[in-house]
């Protein structure tokens, strides 16, 4: 299957260095999630292992075999994109098909492969209609599978799903979680949704300005992120980070606590707020609480619904033990 190695692999621009040299170890049967805000580098990292972009330092391994000059083509390596990339005059037979065809492959095979893996993404009915009768969830199937048909050393998938509405996206991520249960293939995923990141991924490479800030299980990620950069970006609602007295109440320059961590009452707690925007979403309710002197809002998240106005006066308590603490550098402090 498929091994993937970057040793010191870095890019740039001209003068503009976007990927520092980094190291990477993605194991055979991982499902690696590369994630971070836009222009952190996730996609570049990924065109790179493709072999779509050129490196400018370093080199990258593929089961113990040097491919930094091999060709994307010859790398066993399959790519699905943002876009479809369907071709609009083709039945979804053909399309998924496609790939084998410019291989010569025979036609018995290619019939076979193509039902396969049309089975597997529930495509069967669909497999003599154009992508115009398609909807968007469907295309993407069709995209996935000619990428299955080839049957790669590993996926590499680029922000597939940000064109899907949300409930697309849901049904696609399990699609995918189930695809991956069952062929047990490598894969790597960019996304800039941490929350795709969270649901999906073995292992989430954290990435901001090209350097990787962590790795790790999404657990992992959550419980004890590394520095402030990781614990404000993982998890939804984001962790409530702020400095101040509270911080130095545990000897940290800062500290953090998520919103589902902390106690909310109408009469007594450590903090007092007041109440502005509340989010009631049915099973929980994000309440945005203004005026604590810790910082301008502070979110908290409480399961079910609570019957409070903007306005209203509240108090929080954290659950101390739940509460991370970092130093000047924005470092986790144990």
């Amino acid at each position: 299957m498929g091994r993937i190695v970057l040793n010191k692999v870095s890019k740039s621009f001209g003068e503009t260095l976007v990927i520092p040299p980094l190291d990477l170890t993605i194991e055979d049967g991982d499902f690696t999630v590369f994630v971070g805000p836009s222009g952190c580098g996730k996609s570049t990292l990924l065109r790179m292992i493709a072999g779509l972009e050129e490196l400018t330092s370093g080199d990258i391994e593929i089961n113990d075999k040097d491919v930094t000059q091999v060709s994307p083509s010859k790398r066993g390596l399959a790519m699905v994109f943002q876009s479809y990339a369907l071709y609009p005059h083709m039945t979804v037979r053909k399309n998924i098909g496609f790939p084998l065809r410019m291989q010569k492959m025979a036609p018995a095979e290619i019939d076979k492969r193509v039902e396969n893996a049309a089975a597997s993404l529930n495509l069967v009915d669909y497999l003599d209609r154009k992508p115009g009768q398609l909807s968007g969830g469907q295309r993407q199937r069709v995209a996935i599978g000619r990428a299955i048909v080839r049957d790669p050393l590993a996926f590499l998938f680029d922000e597939p799903l940000s064109n899907l509405d949300a409930a697309l996206r849901v049904g696609m991520r399990l699609e995918i979680n189930e695809m991956h249960a069952r062929m047990k293939t490598t894969m790597i995923y960019v996304t800039h949704d941490q929350v795709e990141a969270m649901t999906m991924a073995d292992k989430i490479v954290v990435l901001r300005a090209g350097l990787i800030e962590q790795i790790g299980s999404p657990l992992d990620l959550y419980h004890r992120p590394q520095n402030v950069f990781v614990a404000g970006f993982i998890g939804s609602p984001k962790m409530n980070i702020f400095s101040g007295p509270e911080a130095e109440k545990v000897n940290a320059h800062s500290i953090g606590i998520r919103p589902e961590h902390t106690e909310v009452s109408m009469t007594k707690g450590a903090w007092k707020g007041r109440v502005g925007v509340a989010e009631h979403l049915g099973s929980d309710t994000f309440i945005h609480v203004h005026d604590t002197g810790l910082a301008d809002i502070l979110t908290v998240r409480i399961s079910g619904d609570i019957s409070l106005k903007h306005g209203d006066k509240i108090f929080l308590s954290p659950q101390t033990d739940r509460i991370h603490k970092f130093d000047e550098e924005g470092l986790r402090i144990e």
